[in-house]
């Protein structure tokens, strides 16, 4: 099985999509419990969703495997993105709802986390340093758009609803000022629903890592509410008289977004 699945466009905006993926091989399968076979903090249908992209000119990177193989959104030395809050490492021991992820004695020891690394990890950020090292040679800046989904509530994390549109610039240095602004306010015009910038979610390794203004590699990721898109509970289906709604929405910040970039750059 391919790690990834990658298109190169035509535009300065490359999409990663790190936690769509949901293929375990199976040896790791093998030692998983039920909940965790049952994949429920995948970023499910998230590809899908982004049908138009090709309409942008943008290139398109798909992890194939599960955030339970590796998550590629986590530092490569498993550091809190939120220091003194909760969260998922590199390779998750619990499920976001608490479950537990593997069967007694199959815990990967730091041996395993590391060849993972490896094996998994390293190879997608290594083919999307290279697009984004492309795209600025080819036009003079890069844009980076981290597209997630999460469930409309994780306890976990954050009490209540969550807003529908999470958008994270790592509190505004991932981006340029001009650029954050512009994709907001494209957010807040989005009719029939909420948006935040930089709340819980301010972005993860690959927004905080890759995003660099002041190089010319802007970065900034969407965390989208399930329920805008598709059925929440299993088998996690996808809807598409939702999708349909709110397709229009992401195109619109994400045209924004290559506007914006174009007057910043």
């Amino acid at each position: 099985m391919e790690l990834f699945r990658f298109r190169r466009g035509a535009s300065p905006l490359l999409v990663s999509v790190p936690h769509a993926g949901t293929y375990i091989p199976e040896e790791i399968r093998a030692r998983l419990t039920e909940a965790a076979i049952a994949l429920p903090d995948t970023d499910w249908h998230v590809d899908r969703l982004y049908d138009f992209l090709v309409d942008l000119g943008a290139s398109v990177l798909v992890a194939t495997h599960s955030r339970y193989v590796i998550d590629l959104n986590r530092p490569p030395d498993n550091a809190n993105l939120y220091p003194g809050q909760d969260t998922t490492g590199l390779v998750p021991i619990d499920t976001v709802a608490r479950a537990t992820v593997y069967l007694p004695g199959e815990t990967p020891g730091e041996r395993e986390v590391v060849a993972r690394r490896a094996q998994y990890w390293q190879p997608y950020h290594d083919q999307l340093d290279r697009e984004l090292q492309r795209l600025r040679a080819e036009h003079g800046y890069a844009l980076l758009w981290d597209a997630h989904s999460i469930p409309s509530e994780v306890p976990r994390f954050f009490p209540g609803r969550l807003p529908d549109l999470n958008v994270g610039t790592n509190g505004g240095a991932s981006c340029a000022a001009a650029v954050e602004a512009s994709v907001f306010a494209a957010a807040g015009r989005a009719a029939g629903y909420s948006a935040v910038l930089n709340g819980r979610f301010k972005g993860g390794y690959i927004t905080r890592h890759y995003g660099r203004p002041a190089e010319r590699i802007h970065a900034i990721q969407l965390e989208l509410s399930q329920r805008t898109y598709m059925n929440e509970p299993p088998p996690f289906e996808f809807r598409e008289d939702l999708a349909a709604r709110v397709r229009p929405a992401l195109r619109t910040m994400l045209e924004a977004y290559l506007r914006a970039a174009t007057g910043a750059a």
